[in-house]
């Protein structure tokens, strides 16, 4: 069972490890809140995320996601909220005054690096595009003989997060170290939160106007 060529491994790291370095609203909200408050932030949003793409793994497994792919109602309906909760953290950015962007070396709540979790989560489980990729990337690379469809489609999602576990938090250090410096320069918090909240909007926005 799961037995592979490494020809088979090659393709399907290379593969991942670009998925994961690719632009999107799941990188830009980790670095943002890296940036904007500091490691533990950035931490708690990545795990956010990857609870989004562990949902998105597991729909891909027992084929809910074929729902969005072929059932145009429920993407938009999934579109059309995913990208409302984005321009809505992208207006909330805007219209602050830089006050989030805390201190370097001040320490978030519970219920700050709670809360920076629970929308990491939605941001990736909200993009339908997600789903809808997972299903079209994770089954070719389902091998006949080489174990049930379902249980390779999730074993490939995982290692797909696991490359992510590898890549993402050296982001996130370098992140708050930047973040750590610019916090030095007069007014960079207010400016910072226009910048991340013209960056989600326009992400929200690019979503609601694409199409499957």
């Amino acid at each position: 069972m799961f037995e592979y060529t490494l020809l088979h491994w090659m393709t399907f790291f290379s593969a991942a490890v670009l998925l994961n370095l690719s632009p999107g609203p799941d990188i830009a909200y980790i670095l943002g809140q890296t940036l904007r408050s500091g490691r533990r932030q950035g931490f708690a949003a990545m795990f956010g995320i990857w609870t989004g793409a562990v949902l998105h793994v597991a729909m891909a497994a027992v084929g809910l996601s074929a729902i969005l792919a072929t059932s145009a109602l429920a993407f938009s309906i999934v579109k059309w909220v995913g990208a409302a909760y984005l321009i809505w953290l992208g207006v909330k950015m805007l219209l602050s005054r830089g006050d989030q962007f805390v201190a370097a070396e001040q320490q978030p709540s519970r219920k700050s690096l709670s809360s920076v979790y629970w929308q990491g989560m939605l941001v990736s489980a909200l993009n339908p595009k997600v789903a809808i990729f997972f299903l079209a990337f994770l089954p070719q690379f389902i091998v006949e003989g080489a174990g049930p469809a379902e249980a390779q489609l999730l074993l490939h999602g995982s290692l797909i997060i696991a490359v992510a576990a590898v890549i993402e938090p050296p982001l996130v250090l370098a992140g708050a170290k930047l973040g750590a410096y610019l916090k030095r320069k007069p007014r960079v918090g207010l400016w910072m939160d226009r910048s991340l909240g013209a960056l989600f909007v326009a992400l929200g926005a690019r979503l609601a106007a694409s199409a499957r």
